[in-house]
């Protein structure tokens, strides 16, 4: 299969403007993404809707597309991302990984692993999860939870901890139960991506604010992998502060 990894960057940015031009010790945010995805996949591109951005890609080398300023997701622009591509390159690709923008601090790994995803001809798109060690993990909102099947198929994503542990003290759960939560790596088959643009908002995504349960009561398989790599999303300065405080990059 050949794969492709598309970083969707945008400048606009409610708590952190400009955060892919962001100066991480000499480099931009949208460069060491670009890097880090390098290190696992061949063909590495950034979709943008940007000028700042795109003139930032051209400098460091990388490949860029212009993508419409309209999109309500990353997962719409990906997908006007790689007709673009497949049309500029005359190249079809298999599966299409989507690798967060402000994601500076990926680790490799977690590409191949999601990758590893496609040996299982059923699955349709994949993502990653981590068990959950502490407490406040389980009831943290902004960590989605996971529940999955044997077969190592998402059931439901949720905000609040789920499965409730009945007749368990709260402060025990994550000892008595494994609690998954999402690390937020996709890739999709190609036409499955196309696809899923077409799809209406669900109830389930409206009241949770999750896009991929969408596509779970649409009927598609997302299948999943266990990581053991943490995810250091960068959502606003203080974010980025913390981390480089606590030295996660040279």
């Amino acid at each position: 299969m050949k794969f492709i990894g598309i970083i969707p960057a945008r400048y606009a940015s409610t708590r952190f403007p400009g955060k892919p031009l962001a100066d991480i010790n000499g480099k931009s945010m949208i460069e060491r993404v670009f890097e880090q995805a390098k290190k696992s996949l061949e063909c590495v591109y950034v979709a943008t809707d940007d000028n700042r951005i795109a003139d930032e890609v051209a400098r460091f080398g990388g490949n860029v597309i212009m993508t419409s300023e309209k999109h309500l997701s990353g997962t719409d622009r990906i997908a006007e991302a790689i007709e673009k591509i497949q049309s500029k390159t005359k190249e079809n690709f298999d599966v299409v990984i989507n690798i967060q923008g402000d994601e500076p601090f990926i680790y490799p790994e977690q590409i191949q692993e999601i990758i590893s995803c496609f040996k299982n001809p059923e699955t349709q798109i994949a993502t990653l999860v981590k068990k959950i060690e502490s407490e406040e993990d389980i009831f943290d909102t902004n960590k989605p939870k996971v529940v999955f099947n044997k077969n190592m198929q998402a059931i439901l994503f949720s905000r609040s901890p789920i499965p409730f542990v009945r007749n368990i003290e709260k402060k025990q759960w994550h000892i008595k139960h494994n609690f998954y939560k999402h690390i937020g790596m996709y890739a999709y088959k190609s036409g499955v991506l196309k696809d899923l643009t077409k799809l209406q908002q669900s109830k389930l995504e409206i009241a949770e604010s999750l896009e991929q349960l969408r596509w779970i009561e649409n009927g598609y398989i997302i299948s999943v992998a266990i990581t053991q790599f943490e995810s250091h999303g960068v959502d606003t300065p203080e974010d980025l502060k913390k981390i480089l405080k606590n030295k996660l990059i040279s």
